[in-house]
């Protein structure tokens, strides 16, 4: 029996999704945090800007944490967990809260999750393209 094997995400991986999300930002203006989750949901990268929201770093690893937890974007979410919606009871079935606002995103390789990353500080939509292109620059 053969089996395919997905290299993990690394430290170096993770610190050039960090630096790239930061970068975007920079070049938008804006100050954020960013943190980056390894498959198993440990922190792998994290950082903040003294001149961030204090909050900001908080908001980061939720993002992270929920894209990772439900492998997909967080900004593909928010109609989801709205009362009604298919995951409106879900934040309170996992032990750590989850946010639902743009600015997470799954990590993949050869079609696998490996990891996640989540960026806070900006709007939303910026949020969310910042920590696109950090995951266009990994690939």
């Amino acid at each position: 029996m053969s089996t395919t094997t997905v290299a993990p995400l690394t430290i170096e991986d993770a610190e050039l999704l960090v630096a790239s999300a930061r970068r975007a930002a920079e070049e938008a203006g804006v100050t954020v945090s960013v943190t980056v989750l390894d498959a198993g949901g440990h922190l792998l990268a994290f950082r903040r800007d003294d001149r961030a929201v204090l909050i900001s770093g908080e908001t980061s690893t939720r993002k992270a944490y929920t894209a990772l937890q439900l492998n997909a974007a967080t900004a593909d979410l928010v109609d989801a967990v709205q009362p009604g919606g298919p995951f409106h009871t879900l934040p309170t079935a996992l032990d750590r809260p989850l946010l639902f606002i743009a600015g997470g995103l799954p990590v993949h390789r050869d079609g696998r999750l490996i990891g996640a990353i989540g960026v806070g500080g900006g709007a939303p939509e910026q949020d969310h393209g910042f920590a696109a292109a950090a995951v266009a620059a990994l690939v």
